[in-house]
Formats: C-alpha cells, sequence, structure tokens
C-alpha cells in the first residue's frame, strides 16, 4: 500500500492558500479517481483506493501544518507503510510556481509539516513532491505570510493543469518508481510545462 499524504491546513480560510497545495493536489488525484477523502481516522481525513491492484490511501493530516506528523505516523503504522511507501506532497517556495520536484531523504528546508513528518519518523528517507508556490515579489512580506496567502487570479487560472501535472506525477512515483518519476517530472529551472 502506498500512502499519498497531501499536507495543508484544515478550514475553508486555508483552502485556496499556497500552503495547501499539497491538499488541493490530493483532492484533485481523488476526484480523478472518482472519489473524495472523506474518512475520518489517526487526525486526518482519508480515501482508499485501488489502482492497477496498487492499494493506495490519500491522506489529509488535521493536525494544522506544523503538527502533520501526528497524524501520519500512526497512520502508517496502522496500514502497516513503509517509509518508501509514502509521498509527502506540500508547497515548496524555493520553485517557481507551476514548477516541481521530485526527491527523497532531504532536510526539511524550513518546511514546518516536513519537520514534524520527519521528527515523528526519526529520519527523513521518504519521498516527497515539492509543489512550487514561488516566493513573494516584495521581498518585505515574510515567507509565513506569503505562503498563508491565496494563490493570485493569475495563478488559480493555472492550478487545475498544475495539479492534474501534480497527479500524473505521484502516479509515476507509484507506478514507475520514485527515481524514474524524478527524472520525467523535476523541471529544470529553464523549462516549464
Amino acid at each position: 500500500m502506498w500512502a499519498i499524504i497531501g499536507l495543508g491546513n484544515p478550514g475553508t480560510k486555508y483552502t485556496l492558500t499556497r500552503h495547501n497545495i499539497g491538499f488541493l493536489a490530493v483532492d484533485a488525484l481523488a476526484r480523478s479517481f472518482g472519489g473524495e477523502i472523506t474518512k475520518s481516522e489517526f487526525k486526518a481525513l482519508t480515501l482508499k483506493l485501488k489502482a492497477d491492484e496498487e492499494e493506495i490511501i490519500l491522506v489529509k493530516p488535521q493536525t494544522y501544518m506544523n503538527l502533520s506528523g501526528e497524524s501520519v505516523v500512526p497512520l502508517m503504522q496502522y496500514y502497516k507503510i513503509e517509509a518508501d511507501h509514502i509521498l509527502v506532497v506540500h508547497d515548496e517556495v524555493d520553485l517557481p510556481f507551476e514548477r516541481m520536484k521530485i526527491q527523497r531523504n532531504r532536510g526539511s528546508g524550513g518546511h514546518n509539516g516536513i519537520k514534524s513528518i520527519s521528527e515523528q519518523l526519526g529520519h527523513q528517507d521518504y519521498a516527497r513532491l515539492r509543489l512550487g508556490v514561488g516566493r513573494p515579489a516584495n521581498t518585505n512580506i515574510p515567507i509565513p505570510d506569503y505562503v498563508l496567502q491565496n494563490f493570485l487570479e493569475d495563478e488559480q487560472n493555472k492550478l487545475t493543469d498544475f495539479l492534474n501535472l501534480a497527479g500524473d506525477a505521484i502516479e509515476s512515483c507509484i507506478f514507475d518508481g520514485v527515481e524514474r518519476a524524478s527524472n520525467k517530472f523535476n523541471t529544470k529551472t529553464d523549462e516549464v510545462h
């Protein structure tokens, strides 16, 4: 079984914020399978589905970002999911909007959701899909404030395509393996999908 963990904050006021792109990505993937992530367990909302005989659980921790690990680790233990079968999907300010990067065994880069999961797991050897949200054009805006702002209208118009591409990347991680998926989907700085 694979666990695909989208990071975000619960509550409607956060729905379209940059910090919630992980939630948005797993929601889009659930819809593509005709489902919705609504089952409540282990301080998370989940949806179990099957694709080509592969069992997948989509997870949206409801603990708020900084405590994501409190939901993820008990869920992994209950479903007996090994670290090499989890993929955490989250926002990344160090990548421009519409860019993505799949990586394994990396530091948190200051991302509190990742920090919480790594602390609870006791290691950082798991895969991540980092979805670019860019940095603020106004350098006076602190990053924590910026990621809690809604996407701009121009970004919202492009969001569906970006989330669909993220869904393709997630499926590639599951069926092709993380390394092959990263070769296929990691965007170089000079190319745009």
